[in-house]
């Protein structure tokens, strides 16, 4: 996937519920750049823990193309699609820079991969099992790529050790990711 293209810029479009695999799959067919980062998740139904694949945004893609040709009125048209986000007139775009990072950190299927580098002491939330959602601080990085983190559970710090995959860093530079 290519990051940028001369003249093109990527914008987002705000999805009809449950139309992200539609939406994707009619901008494809009509020859867009889409990019719909995805991640685990986990949570608890009917006394079992599911792991399922969720937008990084819900209700949103990103759409990559030329605004002088016009292609925006297209894309506001297509079927799964709400709108294309606009502050005023035009749609408006997406800074790249935002969309290459986020490209980087994701696999050809779109899905987020796990962050490369954690350091003892990094606060981190688990993803997937049953302490999904709960926050840890890493204790320690065995050479195995397995992750030792501390856990305080009802009262007292628990030791796990856990995949780096099952891991998530909270964003703390003030930006929405």
């Amino acid at each position: 996937m290519t990051f940028h293209d001369r003249g093109t810029s990527w914008f987002l479009a705000q999805l009809k519920p449950n139309c992200a695999n539609i939406a994707d799959k009619n901008l494809k067919r009509q020859g867009f750049k889409t990019f719909l980062p995805m991640e685990e998740e986990t949570r608890q139904r009917n006394g079992r823990f599911v792991t399922s694949m969720r937008p990084l945004f819900p209700g949103y893609i990103f759409v990559a193309f030329v605004v002088a040709r016009g292609f925006w009125r297209t894309v506001n048209s297509t079927y799964g699609i709400t709108q294309l986000v606009s502050f005023g007139k035009e749609p408006t775009a997406v800074p790249l820079d935002l969309v290459s990072q986020l490209m980087l950190r994701s696999d050809a299927k779109g899905k987020l991969l796990p962050p490369k580098l954690l350091k003892p002491g990094d606060q981190v939330t688990l993803t997937k099992g049953p302490f999904a959602n709960f926050v840890a601080e890493v204790e320690k990085i065995a050479p195995d790529r397995r992750i030792w983190v501390l856990m305080e559970i009802m009262g007292g710090q628990t030791r796990m050790a856990v995949g780096a995959d099952q891991l998530r860093v909270p964003n703390t530079s003030g930006q929405q990711f």
